[in-house]
């Protein structure tokens, strides 16, 4: 028995003696050195995208998947560290890393239940999982703990809470105190109230389970632990009595996260345009955007797709560059980046068709083999063989005009002209002008596009369009948009300061686009792309009303705008003018609400000539009317009109500073010498609500005939009293509300001649419902 007796103690002593050792060695591991390289801060701060005027649009998420700004302790709010040790670690100032209590409690916790339960973590520990995680284990738990008083040899307390409130998780992507205090109160951590800090010290535990911004529910629960927390630190002498009811009585102003996520689609936008490498190198991006200026177009969005929502039209964007340096101000791609469905898709860079917007490159195109703005088109039926067989293009209104001028036929987005000048200057010209302007979405061939791809049979993006329309508002200079102040994203296709069209070429094109008068016959007089300023503009409607657009500029930006649905699914037989228009205007008029901008300046190489309106040669005495048109210099007519003879003549043309081209006055049977053509007996016009008064006037006309040919003067009465003399057969009047009768006088060397009156009224107080342009106006592309 003796021996067996020595064996066992000699047993027991070998048992002691390695678990001396083995707690010895464990002790001496615990001064190995921590992973310093782990307790930089850089893997963890977030990438801050600012506005033009350093405004935070976005935190870019960080290594730790989260948004994190690393703050020193000392600037921190004082409430929210003591919450913090209050709800995690009271002792934390006093153990050397681990505490024995937690660890013996949490030890039953567990075995009761049988699985893990409880950490009994200190915040050292918490620490130690943040910079070594893993799963949920027991052995996890042993290498935490070891690590915990690795940290505690070589860190200061102060050091280690401040690593620790930096990395901790707070839940909504916020990771650190700073970042949860922006996100959930909109404020630094420095300036956190007593409830503020609790609230937030009361997250830590179980961020991804508990989000106060899900749910009231969720919110109650962490309300309760707030409350726990506060009485906490009346109980352990770290607030008062007086400081604790304040807290508990106090409201939470909590803002959403979305306040934190500005511009997102610009900014996703961004983050994919800029290399990964250069991601890692840069804390601060500053952009060009504008975000005061895009918080309002996202409301206008919003507000104008309601007024459209009868109109089964669900989405929309816009896209805003300032035109001297291709910086996009605002890009808008959705009414809600946040709508679970379709949000997050960027309407302003997806791919959808352009309608009528690309015909403006392929008049320029025309003008640049010779056409001028008079050059007669022929609207009428025509075919053209396709590898589907014949093709018929059709105008919008489903009619034809006849002969047309080439600055009619663009203003009024006729596609049969259109049509004819794609073939006349050949499809592939047009696709790789297209493409040195940046139209890079038009992948396919240029035979494969054929002719119809100046009605927009291809595919684009706003962005695309916005960006081509800007080189024409840049005298045809090309430029690539710019989102980073300093910094081109991309290389252009095309280099920068190069012309994609003359100066004189892309003044004409502005100068059709934004020619009122001339649109008049195919959009009506009082629309949504009238004025008070000069604005080229374009609208577009894609084939079954799928999309819809309107892209123009002044002398300072380009806007464009696009309306439809996500989906595909068609809209409400919505036009440019009812469609996109309405929210084009306004942004316009938000852009330039301090101050009009600067009117389109012609470049050398533009000269002004007087020519016959229908024919579009010099006139000849016999012209019934003559209209002023511009030409690129040594393009404009040489030869007199020959239409005209010694017949009866009559005064053509429309309100406005120019006039269009309109039908022969009727034949002269039954008509009197002298007649007033317009107005007609018992018009009556309204007062555009848009344009000043003064901006406005009728253009009183009259016929003669062949015997008044030499009258020296037309004397215009109203009400009989004379309101001007003319030395031809037409006057314009400036817009006064009222009643009137007009005569007017011919007087010749041999008699005198006196027209038949004509009654008319101006009426002041335009009734119709705000927007409701179509009723004064036929809907057209």
């Amino acid at each position: 028995m003796i021996p067996v007796k020595k064996s066992r103690r000699k047993l027991t002593r070998g048992i002691t003696l390695a678990l001396l050792v083995g707690f010895f060695i464990a002790f001496l591991s615990t001064y190995i050195p921590p992973p310093f390289s782990r307790l930089n801060p850089l893997p963890v701060i977030s990438l801050e995208i600012l506005d033009r005027h350093g405004e935070l649009l976005r935190q870019v998420l960080s290594d730790e998947a989260g948004r994190c700004r690393w703050v020193k302790l000392e600037e921190v709010s004082p409430y929210l560290v003591k919450a913090t040790l209050a709800a995690e670690d009271r002792h934390f100032f006093t153990h050397p890393g681990i505490s024995g209590s937690a660890v013996i409690r949490a030890v039953f916790q567990n075995l009761s239940q049988r699985r893990i339960v409880s950490g009994a973590s200190t915040i050292t520990q918490q620490l130690a999982r943040n910079l070594s995680p893993g799963p949920r284990t027991f052995f996890t738990k042993l290498r935490e703990a070891w690590l915990a008083l690795r940290l505690e040899h070589y860190l200061s307390k102060k050091k280690i809470l401040e690593e620790y409130l930096n990395r901790v998780f707070y839940g909504n992507q916020a990771y650190g105190v700073e970042a949860a205090a922006r996100v959930y109160f909109s404020k630094s951590s420095a300036e956190l109230s007593l409830a503020e800090a609790a609230f937030l010290a009361s997250l830590p535990r179980s961020p991804s389970v508990i989000n106060p911004l899900s749910s009231d529910e969720a919110l109650q629960a962490l309300k309760r632990r707030q409350h726990l927390i506060i009485n906490r630190m009346v109980k352990l002498g770290w607030a008062s009595e007086e400081e604790a009811h304040e807290a508990l009585t106090q409201a939470l102003n909590l803002k959403p996260d979305k306040a934190y996520f500005r511009a997102p689609h610009f900014c996703d936008w961004l983050l994919g345009n800029i290399p990964a490498e250069s991601k890692t190198k840069l804390k601060t991006i500053r952009t060009t955007l504008d975000y005061g200026l895009q918080a309002k177009i996202e409301t206008m969005l919003k507000k104008h797709l309601a007024w459209l929502a009868d109109k089964e039209v669900t989405n929309g964007a816009v896209v805003v560059l300032e035109n001297q340096s291709g910086d996009i101000l605002s890009m808008v791609g959705s009414k809600d980046y946040f709508d679970p469905e379709e949000g997050q898709v960027n309407g302003a860079v997806s791919r959808r068709q352009p309608g009528s917007t690309l015909k403006p490159f392929t008049y320029a195109l025309a003008l640049e083999k010779g056409l001028t703005p008079a050059s007669r088109l022929e609207d009428a039926a025509i075919s053209f063989m396709t590898e589907n067989g014949a093709y018929q293009p059709m105008n919008f209104d489903r009619e034809f005009h006849g002969p047309v001028t080439l600055r009619q036929a663009l203003a009024c987005s006729y596609n049969v002209p259109a049509v004819s000048l794609a073939s006349w200057v050949g499809p592939e010209l047009l696709w790789r002008r297209l493409h040195q302007l940046g139209f890079e979405s038009l992948e396919k061939s240029a035979d494969f596009y054929g002719v119809g791809l100046t009605l927009g049979n291809g595919e684009v993006t706003l962005l695309e369009l916005t960006r081509a329309y800007a080189a024409l508002a840049r005298s045809g200079v090309y430029q690539p948009e710019r989102a980073i102040l300093g910094v081109e994203l991309k290389e252009s296709v095309l280099t920068p300061g190069v012309s994609a069209f003359s100066p004189q070429v892309a003044y004409i094109i502005t100068h059709i686009l934004a020619d009122r008068d001339a649109r008049v016959p195919s959009f009506g007089y009082l629309t949504p792309l009238s004025f008070p300023f000069p604005v080229a503009v374009k609208t577009g409607t894609s084939e079954d009303f799928r999309d819809n657009w309107t892209i123009g500029f002044t002398s300072r930006y380009t806007v464009g705008v696009w309306v439809g649905n996500f989906n595909g699914r068609p809209m409400g037989n919505v036009s440019g003018i009812t469609g996109s228009g309405p929210l084009f205007r306004d942004v316009i008029l938000l852009l330039h609400s301090k101050e009009p901008p600067l009117p389109f300046s012609p470049p050398e190489g533009i000269i002004k000539v007087t020519i016959c309106a229908e024919s579009g040669e010099l006139p000849s005495a016999f012209c019934p009317h003559t209209i002023e048109e511009i030409f690129v210099s040594g393009t404009e007519p040489k030869t007199i009109c020959s239409k005209h003879s010694k017949s009866l003549t009559a005064a053509a043309g429309f309100t406005g500073k120019e006039a269009f081209l309109e039908k022969n006055s009727p034949s002269s049977a039954g008509r009197h010498d002298l007649e007033i053509i317009f107005p007609q007996n018992g018009d009556a016009f309204f007062v555009d609500p848009i344009l000043r008064l003064e901006n406005q006037s009728l253009k009183f006309r009259t016929a003669v005939s062949a015997d008044a040919v030499s009258v020296s003067q037309f004397e215009w009465r109203l009400n009989g009293k004379k309101v001007g003399q003319t030395k031809h057969p037409s006057f314009f009047w400036n817009l006064k509300p009222g009643s009137y009768v007009l005569e007017v006088r011919a007087i010749s060397a041999q008699k005198s001649l006196l027209s038949r009156p004509v009654n008319f009224k101006v009426i002041a107080n335009f009734s119709a419902p705000a927007r409701n342009f179509s009723e004064t106006a036929p809907r057209r592309n």
